[in-house]
């Protein structure tokens, strides 16, 4: 893609693992790269490597927890409007945020793995939106998981009904994701506006140390069988966090994708057949209906118009 004039990325949960691998990799590309994250120390850390990689487009840290849905707001808010200054859209928008939670709690009265998973990127994409569409252009790129296949597909209410266990609840979390990332890719096809999901595959980083190793985050039915599946898969996360980001770099700045939307780019960084029960448009009108219910939109933010 033209990463020409001011073109910036913006990457949530981009100070360190993955996060910072796509970050590091758009900056290669030539885009201006803001990274998001809670802590200021790793933001300095990350600006760093970022300018040593494209000195002539510094890097720039904002700070935002972003499992508070009202500092998701603030955040699209300057987004927006610092957009709206440079007559410009971010040519990108990278939703890398997630996180495993081996216990159950709640952030504002609903359950964690919902709000960080799910909500949080939906709101942020959503607010930012009338700052892509006004300028038809740009890229939106949601992170995804193969814990998609452990979820329940039940979206009635935040919480399935039954016991809460961590890789399912971020698996169902991941699915929601998933669906309206192919959902919003169907409501923007025509506008100019890409949208994309990427699959890392496996990785080390920070959210699989240790969790895996409770098997309480499984349910009863897969406990007996989980030391097993547990090792395969950390056999699978032992690889470098650089390759785990080539899928969203590639959704990024692949200008083989120009023009294309709503595809899979799976974790070998090649587009993939999407998991099928985020294509049910079933599924997508429940996810809907229960986001739009816990995470209302405020007031449109200023466009570039």
């Amino acid at each position: 893609m033209n990463s020409s004039g001011s073109a910036m990325a913006v990457v949530t949960a981009g100070t360190g693992g993955i996060g910072l691998e796509t970050a590091l990799g758009l900056a290669a590309a030539g885009l201006s790269v803001t990274v998001v994250g809670r802590n200021a120390d790793r933001g300095a850390r990350a600006v760093g490597r970022i300018n040593a990689v494209n000195p002539a487009r510094p890097g720039r840290f904002l700070r935002a927890d972003l499992s508070s849905l009202d500092e998701v707001r603030d955040l699209a808010g300057r987004i927006a409007s610092e957009r709206a200054a440079a007559g410009a859209p971010p040519a990108v928008l990278v939703n890398n945020i997630g996180a495993m939670f081996p216990k159950r709690h709640d952030i504002g009265g609903v359950e964690a793995s919902f709000v960080v998973n799910h909500l949080s990127p939906y709101l942020l994409t959503e607010l930012l939106l009338p700052t892509f569409t006004a300028c038809g252009s740009g890229r939106i790129v949601n992170v995804t998981s193969g814990a998609v296949v452990a979820a329940k597909r039940v979206f009635e209410a935040v919480e399935p009904p039954g016991g809460y266990y961590g890789f399912h609840w971020y698996g169902r979390a991941k699915l929601a994701h998933l669906a309206y990332t192919l959902d919003l890719a169907a409501r923007l096809d025509g506008t100019g506006v890409s949208v994309f999901a990427a699959d890392p595959g496996g990785a080390a980083t920070d959210m699989t140390d240790g969790t895996l190793s409770d098997p309480e985050i499984v349910s009863p039915a897969l406990r007996l069988l989980w030391p097993l599946v547990r090792r395969r898969f950390e056999r699978s996360t032992s690889g470098p966090a650089s390759v785990a980001a080539r899928p969203s770099i590639v959704a990024a700045t692949d200008a083989a994708l120009a023009g294309r939307t709503g595809l899979v780019i799976g974790s070998r960084a090649r587009p993939v057949r999407p998991f099928r029960p985020a294509t049910d448009p079933r599924l997508a009108a429940a996810v809907r209906r229960l986001t739009e219910r816990h995470a209302p939109l405020a007031t449109a933010l200023p466009d570039l118009g």
